[in-house]
């Protein structure tokens, strides 16, 4: 389709135009990214080694690291080297590219959170039935599907602001090309726009959280069922973890895109931001690796049978 933009390339305005706030903000937000990498590639090692881990469960949990990888990659990189260049820029289609990959990975987490609580609500709702409901087909299909309809999901919004006209001012109050700023950016009459990404935000995001939040409910009545209190403290460790993700990733997601974008600061914008793209694909690896007992039992094992042969 034809690109009616004037503008070549962007400016991201980022954090800050001091030094050293520049290079504080570099050396915080790239330990975090590190951390980030290094700990949801421990996830997808231990599950891909220790068979005990071979699970739906464990399966969902390898997706969702692979996923935070790829998420916060998206960003964290180009934001990084524009805290030390002095030319902060990003191509037009790189902007566009950007943008595409964040929504629809995105979307995807959207999914693959919901997938991952009807996982849960099966095993816990419905004990006897579980390994008849979420055979390798099941999970297959259901991790496919997250994956495809996220892709899907991001092409509307990413296509729809690209056809926008953003004249001669090319400076976007942000550190990465994110929606809002875009449309705020543009000289075009963005209300068809504004209106279509905040219904797909809505029933994207909404969906999903409500698809989420009834399968905790049943699962928290089943817990509250069972008889001993050993009973109930096993079963919710199994599932506390994942809700806690959860919480944090649809309660920033539905702040920033499920109202007005015009109502959003570019202070709050920024700030918000940082929570979901730098902070929670680091919280993922933390809260999985140190709140999962049949975790934490696998990763020792692998660590003691590698010291183990280390001394051979």
């Amino acid at each position: 389709m034809t690109n009616v933009t004037s503008v070549l390339e962007f400016k991201l305005l980022g954090f800050s135009s001091n030094p050293c706030c520049q290079i504080l903000l570099f050396t915080v937000f790239l330990v975090i990214y590190t951390f980030t990498i290094l700990g949801n590639i421990m996830i997808i090692s231990v599950v891909t080694l220790e068979p005990q881990l071979h699970s739906p469960m464990y399966r969902f949990l390898k997706n969702l690291s692979f996923l935070e990888i790829c998420y916060t990659t998206t960003v964290v990189p180009k934001m990084l080297a524009n805290l030390l260049a002095k030319r902060k820029s990003i191509s037009f289609s790189g902007c566009m590219a950007q943008l595409y990959y964040f929504v629809s990975l995105g979307a995807t987490e959207c999914y693959l959170l919901a997938a991952m609580a009807y996982d849960r609500f099966l095993a816990v709702c419905e004990p006897l039935h579980y390994a008849v409901a979420m055979t390798p087909e099941t999970y297959r299909r259901l991790a496919v599907g997250s994956w495809v309809s996220g892709v899907l999901t991001g092409f509307l919004p990413c296509q729809m602001v690209s056809r926008l006209n953003f004249c001669s001012y090319n400076l976007i109050d942000h550190f990465f090309c994110d929606i809002s700023p875009l449309l705020k950016l543009s000289c075009s009459d963005t209300t068809v726009t504004e209106a279509v990404i905040f219904i797909l935000s809505l029933l994207v995001l909404s969906s999903c959280f409500l698809f989420t939040l009834l399968s905790y409910i049943f699962i928290i009545l089943s817990i509250l069922k069972i008889p001993s209190a050993s009973g109930k403290r096993m079963t919710f460790s199994t599932c506390s973890s994942h809700l806690m993700v959860v919480t944090m990733y649809y309660g920033t997601m539905i702040s920033m895109y499920v109202r007005p974008v015009h109502n959003l600061s570019s202070q709050l914008n920024k700030a918000v931001s940082v929570l979901y793209t730098v902070v929670t694909p680091l919280l993922n690896p933390v809260i999985y690796s140190m709140r999962n007992k049949g975790f934490k039992k696998a990763l020792e094992k692998i660590l003691l049978r590698h010291h183990r042969l280390h001394y051979l």
